[in-house]
């Protein structure tokens, strides 16, 4: 196509391929019909049809968690817009990169019946916006929004009036390279006093969050070199899972013993860590304790825990220049790991037996762990909104952070699903694991279960069914009200996901923990487990 005549809408969707777009998600109208079935006929080229138009934001979203890459959805105009605010707000609380092409009105129809300002729908949701100026900047301009959504790691709204579609321009291969030099190393007095506090520790401790997730091994390298354990952020679980002397996360997602090592601990490390008020305890595990946070963005140093001692610098040079002038100046390690017991770090307590359980429902934390033990190990875990995700994130493993997909961001249900249908097409060959609430999949995830069934994707859906809306029923109940608002008697989900084409499957007691385990075993597409509890017996949130 180079150097010749084109339609825009053609050149848009040859430019999503030079710039390494193999994977469109969407649901199309009349702005951006032209764009979606071009991009289909690129060699290579694979579209995700959505049924709403926040879910394919969502499948954005999770492609990009689980690639690595920019995640990219296309709808119409006016409406359809709208319809992804939700969405788009948590994946730019996520600090997802995504852009999000969406079609505008005609420029020369003020009046019509769709029109919105589309670029203050992205300020809402705090996405970035580009404008398609003009036909003869199209590729400059959608190259643009590309660039920014991975620099600025979050969402983009690529603006694209529909009057521009069929004019003709030169199509010329055009590609804003993203570079991904790392951070300085840190140098000066600020690192002579950050490795001070740290030689000088007596009980360090090891921090990561997202921004640290690439540097690993590194910290790794630096928290053996200091015999000290190493917990990470909700956003990077799964960093350090095959550690000995790995918390996990931290904060009031830690275990007993592990809450207990990280309140022992008198130097905090924090690497790409936003240090927010779950990850400290509202500020309680890090009193009395000097904190020492890298980052290579100024503005999140000291936004909620003001350190000792920061280092704008990348985690992985940091952590490797630290270790090289520890052992030059011969610090001895701390011997803080040989305190702990490894074996219990990560050890969360069964809560007591609900003897009152109601009949035909199962023990909730004891079934999440069971679940831990017969879910593929290679697995990438998504999860839903709601009163059931804290257990879940605490007990049900990943070998890495890119392996896990929260959509939490925004305090909303019903997103989950949507998300693992994007991460199972970014990873087509590895099973996803999605658990979600009864509500939560009755608002987002019935609405594309048919999607992963269409795209026959390796998708186990587990629905935490306590019919009722959890979150509501424990306030009602502690006001001493009648619950009876918050639950529901919703329709059979194993039924309805087999109406769908779905496979479904009851999980209702003991007696049914050999069909589930081997209904996950000789799975064909999308599975459903429709996991029975009483709404008395599952645990209040950890926060």
């Amino acid at each position: 196509m180079q150097n010749a005549k084109t339609k825009v809408f053609e050149a848009l969707a040859a430019c999503l391929i030079d710039n390494g777009v193999d994977t469109l998600f969407g649901l199309m109208g009349d702005a951006n019909l032209f764009l979606v079935d071009n991009f289909r006929q690129q060699e290579n080229a694979r579209f995700v049809p959505a049924v709403h138009e926040g879910s394919a934001v969502l499948m954005a979203q999770g492609y990009a968690q689980v690639s690595g890459k920019v995640g990219v959805a296309t709808v119409t105009h006016g409406p359809a817009v709208t319809n992804c605010i939700t969405a788009l707000t948590d994946a730019a609380r996520a600090k997802m990169g995504i852009v999000l092409m969406a079609g505008d009105t005609p420029g020369s129809n003020p009046l019509h019946l769709q029109n919105t300002d589309q670029r203050a729908a992205a300020t809402l949701c705090g996405a970035g916006f580009e404008q398609l100026r003009a036909p003869e900047t199209a590729l400059e301009d959608l190259a643009r929004a590309l660039y920014l959504a991975k620099t600025e790691s979050r969402p983009v709204i690529f603006n694209m009036p529909a009057d521009f579609m069929w004019a003709d321009i030169d199509y010329k291969k055009t590609i804003h390279s993203v570079f991904e030099t790392p951070a300085y190393a840190p140098e000066g007095d600020v690192l002579d006093e950050a490795i001070g506090m740290i030689a000088s520790a007596k009980r360090p401790l090891i921090l990561a969050g997202k921004g640290a997730i690439h540097a690993g091994d590194a910290l790794s390298r630096l928290a053996d070199r200091l015999e000290a354990p190493l917990a990470t952020t909700l956003k990077a679980k799964g960093l350090f899972h095959q550690h000995p002397y790995s918390i996990d996360i931290c904060g009031t997602l830690s275990s007993p013993a592990g809450y207990e090592a990280i309140d022992k601990a008198d130097c905090i490390v924090a690497f790409g860590a936003s240090l927010t008020e779950w990850t400290s305890d509202y500020g309680k595990l890090f009193k009395g304790k000097r904190v020492v946070q890298v980052d290579t963005n100024a503005a999140a140093v000291g936004r909620t825990i003001h350190p000792d001692a920061a280092l704008i610098a990348d985690a992985r040079l940091s952590a490797d220049n630290i270790v090289y002038w520890l052992d030059e100046a011969e610090i001895a390690p701390s011997g803080f790991t040989r305190e702990l017991d490894s074996a219990t770090l990560r050890q969360h307590e069964t809560p007591p037996s609900f003897d009152k359980r109601a009949a035909n429902t199962v023990p909730y934390v004891e079934t999440i762990q069971w679940l831990n033990e017969i879910l593929p190990t290679n697995k990438i875990l998504a999860t839903d909104g709601g009163r059931f995700m804290t257990e879940v994130w605490c007990r049900i493993d990943v070998n890495r952070p890119q392996d896990f997909l929260d959509t939490t961001n925004f305090g909303s249900i019903g997103l989950g699903l949507q998300a693992a249908i994007g991460a199972s097409a970014a990873a087509p060959d590895r099973p996803v694991v999605v658990f979600t609430g009864d509500g939560g999949f009755m608002m987002g995830g019935l609405t594309e279960l048919n999607s992963a069934v269409r795209e026959r994707l390796d998708l186990i859906v587990v629905i935490c069914n306590d019919a009722a809306y959890g979150a509501e029923h424990i306030q009602l109940i502690d006001k001493k009200m009648d619950p009876a608002a918050s639950t529901f008697n919703w329709p059979s989900f194993a039924g309805v996901a087999k109406s769908l084409g779905a496979e479904g499957i009851d999980l209702r007691s003991a007696r049914d923990l050999a069909a589930v385990e081997e209904a996950i075993k000789v799975r064909s597409g999308p599975l459903v487990i429709d996991m029975h509890l009483d709404p008395f017996d599952v645990p209040r949130m950890r926060t």
